[in-house]
């Protein structure tokens, strides 16, 4: 488990990193559109690194890039069909971000780096790791931007899991019903900042 934990905390994608900032950024205005491209990122990391590692032995050096992108190409293209077909109107929003995990600097130097070298067993465990060290860090800035922007928590959460989570959302009491600012790209920018320096000052206190 040292594998998962290292990839999931003390080799944070996106704290640690800083892997995959585009989407972290531009997607996470919401906690709903956090957790579908939480979990799209997620589906195609294990898929392309499992794959890969079952492969491994029968992919050329002189074609190694090329076979990971296409593989990664592959589960990519799987997330986008089952987010069309199962959630659409969300989609529609976060789609661009969605079609270019294929090109998440994050995914393939996990491929290269460990999926690549490992067995199935350790490249599973890493990617579930890096998987979800990628969606704290979604799911964090993505509530706290819902929270202060709009003064809400888990709206349009129907629009993911269906009809039976339109309850979920909760209604925050914020100043004049939320910071329009945080909700906006520059927004994105002061928070994460914000979140990072908190997530380092954490990690060093623990560390001394």
């Amino acid at each position: 488990m040292s594998v998962f934990r290292e990839a999931a905390l003390t080799r944070n994608p996106a704290w640690i990193q800083l892997l995959g900032l585009c989407p972290l950024l531009a997607v996470t205005s919401s906690a709903v559109n956090s957790i579908a491209l939480a979990l799209a990122s997620a589906g195609v990391l294990v898929g392309s690194n499992v794959s890969i590692a079952c492969l491994r032995r029968w992919i050329p050096d002189f074609a190694r890039l090329p076979a990971f992108v296409m593989i990664i190409a592959t589960f990519t293209t799987c997330a986008v069909l089952i987010l069309e077909a199962y959630a659409f109107e969300l989609y529609l929003g976060i789609a661009l971000f969605v079609q270019i995990i294929v090109t998440n600097c994050m995914i393939l130097a996990r491929a290269e780096a460990f999926a690549s070298r490992q067995p199935p067993g350790p490249a599973l465990l890493d990617a579930l790791g890096t998987a979800s060290g990628f969606a704290i860090a979604l799911l964090a800035l993505g509530m706290v931007r819902e929270i202060v922007g709009r003064g809400t928590l888990f709206a349009g959460m129907d629009q993911l899991f269906g009809p039976a989570a339109a309850g979920w959302a909760l209604d925050v009491p914020v100043v004049d019903g939320g910071l329009l600012l945080v909700s906006l790209p520059p927004g994105a920018f002061i928070v994460a900042g914000l979140l990072l320096g908190i997530a380092h000052a954490i990690r060093a206190r623990l560390q001394s």
